[in-house]
């Protein structure tokens, strides 16, 4: 069925209504799955009782999450997930559709997601489940939002603590509902590991992976202002509407460690870049901004000074990653450590610490193990102190930029990388 609507150059709604879709989907040998907007998962926090305080237990209501695409399609598709659920998560109904403000849909946008044609589904421990795709057409850089009601208690799985992104929890089964009913927010994403769309064989994804400063902390919340959310822009600016940018950041990851004080941290990067990056539906490049947290934590309340690294850890690490995704025939970008003098952490920052950032970024500048390399640290970095990042573009913890300095990054990005 088709509703007349209208889309500007971004795909923002311009008048009330969009177009929807039928419910099969028939395949051609030219088109190809490619994730629009995924996230990266993090283990559950230790207790029940923090689950139940972080509203990360479901009972009898649905959860409402906000999604921002990247590119658009024909036809949609909906990843769920139980990693590092400890056991079955139940999803009793499972609803997208296009978000018009806050919790609310756009009229007639509303569809049903199945999986292998039942309309509820039980996710196994450690699993991903994959919706049936639905004729669905989208466009690049829409809200749109994936609805879950829970029937019974379940813990959340597959968790992104910080989303940068207001979600909704409502009571009962409100799954279907244009104008929904909230009892509470939450600023995380769990479940839903990514949002697929069906294009043609010149699409492809491209993984921003990292830390903090690639899952935009500190940019403003639910205005989709971090770095991947810039690049994005850029190549729908400049016509590249076939490139997805699918950003694969977890606020305090490291390469080479945990983080079991704080599991919110995320698994090490070598633990987590097969399913984060190398898994994404059509990925193709990947942008590697890594290594900050493993010179920084160690020595804070973060982290033992017993985990304390090298400049020349970082870099087999990173050396790790790129071959692994050369393996797979995936570009590698490498991607210069920002500045973080004066960061407001005590113990962060130490002149030997600083002495290793360059050292990681002289030789991202200069190693062949990277298709390229990315100058963020140019991008941000004071002129006149150029250990800490330029006034105008941080956030005021001199460690993440803020909104200007997220910008200045995906504007040193050269998009003839990707062509």
């Amino acid at each position: 069925m088709q509703a007349s609507g209208e889309f500007n150059k971004i795909g923002t709604v311009m008048k009330p209504v969009i177009l929807f879709l039928l419910s099969t989907c028939i395949l051609s040998a030219a088109d190809k799955w490619v994730a629009t907007w995924s996230f990266a998962p993090a283990p559950q926090l230790g207790t029940d009782a923090l689950m139940r305080s972080a509203n990360l237990v479901f009972d009898n209501q649905t959860f409402r999450q906000i999604v921002h695409t990247s590119i658009g399609g024909t036809s949609i598709r909906v990843r769920l997930s139980n990693v590092y659920g400890t056991g079955a998560a139940e999803i009793g109904a499972a609803h997208i559709g296009m978000r018009s403000t806050g919790s609310d849909l756009v009229f007639g946008s509303d569809r049903e997601l199945s999986f292998s044609g039942r309309t509820s589904v039980i996710i196994p421990p450690g699993a991903t489940i994959i919706s049936d795709p639905v004729l669905y057409e989208t466009h690049p850089s829409i809200d749109l939002a994936v609805s879950l009601y829970f029937p019974h208690p379940t813990t959340a799985a597959g968790i992104h603590y910080s989303a940068m992104q207001t979600n909704y929890i409502g009571k009962a089964d409100q799954s279907p509902a244009q104008f929904f009913t909230r009892t509470t927010t939450i600023a995380s994403w769990a479940f839903v590991a990514g949002v697929d769309v069906l294009t043609d064989d010149s699409a492809f994804a491209i993984v921003p992976f990292g830390d903090s400063i690639t899952d935009g902390a500190n940019s403003t919340s639910d205005t989709n202002q971090r770095w991947p959310n810039f690049l994005s822009n850029r190549l729908i600016a400049a016509g590249m509407t076939n490139a997805a940018v699918i950003d694969s950041g977890i606020g305090g990851n490291r390469i080479l460690h945990d983080a079991p004080t704080n599991i919110r941290f995320g698994l090490n990067a070598l633990s987590r870049f097969e399913r984060d990056v190398i898994a994404q539906p059509g990925v193709k490049y990947v942008i590697m901004l890594e290594g900050i947290n493993d010179l920084g934590h160690p020595g804070t309340t973060t982290a033992p000074i017993s985990e304390t690294v090298t400049g020349e850890d970082i870099i087999a690490g990173l050396k790790q990653m790129a071959d692994r995704a050369h393996e797979k025939g995936i570009k590698v970008f490498g991607a210069t450590l920002t500045p973080f003098g004066g960061y407001t952490s005590a113990g962060y920052y130490t002149e030997q610490k600083e002495t290793y950032r360059k050292a990681i970024n002289d030789w991202i500048r200069t190693t062949d193990a990277f298709d390229g390399f990315i100058d963020f640290e140019k991008a941000v970095r004071d002129p006149a102190n150029p250990n800490r990042i330029l006034p105008a573009y941080d956030s005021g913890d001199h460690l993440h930029p803020g909104n200007a300095g997220y910008k200045a990054m995906a504007d040193a990005i050269d998009l003839r990388l990707f062509q």
